[in-house]
């Protein structure tokens, strides 16, 4: 059975509790083991969180201290999955740069903030995550990320919606949801999330279920191949 830890926090709007019980349900339809912790300390039992095959973080604008952040960045790129949504993944550290170099971006605005109205459109990729979804809309915040060019896109919305300074420069496609790999870890991400809710749309539903899903199964193929986590290891200053 594989196992997933879900840590619930951070700010109170984005509905820690309720995302952590719905992705708890999905998880365990899934046969997984789940546990949920409302605090960061649990990643600093390491040897807890290493034989793990998922973390997903639903912590909004909360503060990592680097023994916390040296465990979680271990543990994925020893092939754990990291997989979250909205600002509970890409928000959850704000002042962390090698968090954001993890999960692949960062939230920087939400021009008209919730209920614009936007197109989520879905790529073609080589991503089984997105097999069969089409594109779909919603009512929600519209999040402008910072995005990591190394990143395989699996869905985008265009900017802007809402008229705002950035709208001098035209229309840009912003990423909703993307996969990156963290050493021999998968990392998976979906800007939706504002509200609970939002995964009563069934296109979104879908989409959160298999990235989470697919971002577990790194672990075992990691574990299969023999990984060895010091082919990524380095005494060169990163940060």
């Amino acid at each position: 059975m594989k196992k997933a830890l879900i840590v619930q926090g951070g700010w109170d709007g984005h509905q820690p509790v309720q995302v952590a019980e719905r992705f708890e349900k999905i998880l365990k339809e899934s046969n997984f083991q789940v546990e949920i912790h409302d605090t960061l300390d649990v990643f600093l039992d390491r040897e807890k969180i290493k034989f793990l095959d998922l973390i997903v973080p639903i912590w909004t604008m909360g503060k990592i201290t680097e023994e916390q952040l040296e465990s979680v960045m271990e543990a994925v790129g020893s092939g754990v999955g990291l997989a979250g949504c909205h600002g509970g993944l890409c928000d959850a550290f704000r002042e962390s740069v090698a968090w954001q170099f993890m999960t692949g971006g960062n939230w920087v605005a939400h021009p008209g903030g919730d209920g614009v109205k936007y197109t989520v459109n879905v790529r073609n990729s080589s991503s089984t995550i997105t097999t069969g979804i089409s594109d779909f809309e919603v009512e929600s915040e519209h999040y402008y990320l910072h995005v990591d060019p190394a990143v395989e896109v699996l869905a985008t919305t265009r900017f802007p919606a809402v008229n705002w300074y950035h709208a001098s420069n035209g229309e840009v496609d912003i990423p909703v949801a993307w996969t990156k790999r963290w050493g021999y870890g998968r990392v998976f991400y979906n800007s939706l999330g504002h509200h609970n809710d939002i995964f009563d749309i069934p296109e979104a539903f879908e989409l959160m279920k298999r990235g989470l899903l697919w971002a577990a199964e790194g672990k075992k193929l990691a574990v299969e191949e023999g990984a060895d986590i010091n082919k990524f290891k380095s005494d060169k200053k990163m940060f």
